[in-house]
């Protein structure tokens, strides 16, 4: 009953007309930036920052909610229509939805791209709402060993699942780490790693390399492709919609794949990626057509969308209840609430219940409003596949510098700014993955403070680290993390052998 409650408040907030509009707003610009590839959901709402910079706390999470969100319908646009995808999370949907649009069913495809997201995103928002309450209550129970720990756990889970090389994984979560260590010591007074720079001193602001890395370091990727000219995007369309039996093939797919992406998008550093290709890999062993996979399958395109925009949900839960963020977008959202004066968390619960639960309602009224703008506008969404780099990518940067400029006003910023763009960049051209940095920046702080108090309380035992049940399970699960790729690859390379 009083979840039921919270939720009603958070309609009233949520279903204000200048909260209407923010969330609708919102859900079209992330829909834009969702389908221009490279950018995505992480890079749109770090550039959009700026703008929540004059909003109240309540109109900038619902905003930055529905740019997630939108970018998740969005990214499969352009996986759909020209076989590049906005985002990782719409890489599952080049399999099939590209052979779709080959051979004349773009229609279809939109169409079931748009129905699934919904159904994902709307069912993911609902097991929210039931979840929410208790895991904030269990997290007042946390103190500065569980926290530290859970941290341990949140860095050493999103190494290890990062792709290809974990080893670099690890390293860019060491980095950021290194990163987090810039300024005078909240304990101690203590100035550190500053090199006599006056401006250093209050540190690195988080942001600053959140849109650096994101933004900046996108941009200069994509130098080499700045003079190419726009995509060849089918821009007639006849009815965008799906015939009965196609819905029969896709109901299941999606149900099944939306408590899945729901789990997953819920574990620190998964995200929308591994979701939706879990999901892909499961229909495909469950389906009676597996064979046409690959060659246009619709339940191959409708099950990684469930999942991609039930993962979007899911990730928002840690970041709201423990103040741990569950993706790269959800690790921008976080810098945006500290720099509102919030503090994500379960006291957030108890001290700002508005903005929590008009949050949540927005994600119900959000995704109505992008199925409903999804669907008849598609044909006129898509056209903006055809904007030419060269003039795309000076407006993304002149955003990132603006942005910049607003967080402190100094000059200095801008210095960081390309210094850690060009950081950025050169992760991704030797495939550092850049979000376990980033979570480090963002929780390093925390983490450090946590584990000096913990080591005070306990007058310099280490065993206050293993002194209670949440911190043994919370240690277990980061040796599992960090062991479980390890034992997985090393079976897959047995039946390689053995193959």
């Amino acid at each position: 009953m009083d979840t039921l409650a919270f939720l009603l408040d958070g309609f009233m907030v949520a279903l204000t007309p200048m909260n209407l509009m923010w969330v609708s707003i919102g859900g079209l610009l992330g829909t834009i930036i969702g389908m221009l590839p490279g950018l995505g959901p992480a890079t749109g709402v770090a550039v959009l920052l700026p703008l929540t910079f004059s909003m109240g706390p309540t109109a900038a999470l619902i905003t930055m909610g529905g740019v997630y969100y939108g970018a998740m319908y969005g990214g499969s646009r352009a996986s759909i229509l020209i076989n590049t995808p906005g985002d990782g999370a719409a890489v599952a949907a080049t399999f099939d939805g590209y052979p779709m649009t080959k051979q004349g069913r773009a229609e279809s495809a939109l169409a079931i791209s748009a129905i699934a997201s919904f159904i994902g995103g709307i069912f993911a928002t609902f097991c929210m709402v039931a979840i929410a309450i208790p895991v904030a209550r269990f997290a007042l129970r946390f103190g500065p060993a569980e926290y530290f720990m859970l941290f341990l756990f949140a860095l050493s889970a999103t190494a290890s699942m990062t792709e290809g090389n974990r080893l670099r994984g690890f390293i860019a979560t060491i980095l950021g780490l290194m990163i987090a260590t810039i300024g005078i010591d909240g304990q101690s007074g203590v100035s550190r790693f500053t090199m006599g720079i006056l401006e250093l001193q209050s540190g690195i602001d988080f942001l600053i390399v959140i849109i650096a890395v994101y933004a900046l370091g996108e941009v200069f990727k994509s130098f080499k492709n700045i003079d190419s000219g726009q995509a060849t995007v089918q821009k007639s369309f006849g009815k965008i919609w799906i015939s009965r039996e196609e819905w029969k093939r896709s109901v299941w797919p999606i149900l099944r794949s939306a408590p899945l992406g729901f789990f997953v998008g819920a574990l620190p550093g998964a995200g929308g990626t591994m979701a939706s290709l879990m999901s892909y890999n499961n229909e495909k062993q469950l389906s009676k057509h597996s064979e046409e996979f690959g060659d246009g399958a619709i339940e191959g395109l409708a099950a990684p969308e469930s999942a991609n925009n039930a993962a979007s949900v899911g990730a928002m839960i840690p970041m709201l209840t423990l103040g741990i963020p569950g993706s790269g977008t959800t690790a921008v959202m976080m810098g945006a609430l500290l720099l509102l004066g919030l503090q994500p968390g379960p006291m957030l619960f108890q001290q700002q219940p508005l903005i929590v639960w008009g949050l949540i309602a927005s994600m119900f009224i959000g995704n109505i409003i992008l199925a409903v703008m999804n669907i008849p506008l598609a044909g006129l969404l898509v056209r903006v596949l055809s904007v030419p780099p060269k003039i795309l990518y000076p407006i993304v940067l002149g955003l990132s510098f603006v942005g910049a400029y607003a967080i402190s006003y100094s000059v200095m910023d801008f210095f960081l700014l390309i210094g850690f763009g060009l950081l950025g960049y050169f992760m991704s051209r030797s495939k550092f993955p850049s979000t376990p940095m980033i979570l480090a920046v963002i929780v390093g702080n925390n983490m450090e403070q946590s584990f000096r108090r913990a080591y005070k309380i306990s007058d310099g035992s280490l065993g206050i680290f293993f002194a209670s049940p949440i911190c043994l399970i919370l240690f277990s699960l980061t040796v599992i993390s960090i062991l479980y790729p390890l034992v997985k690859a090393g079976i897959a390379k047995r039946k390689t052998a053995e193959a």
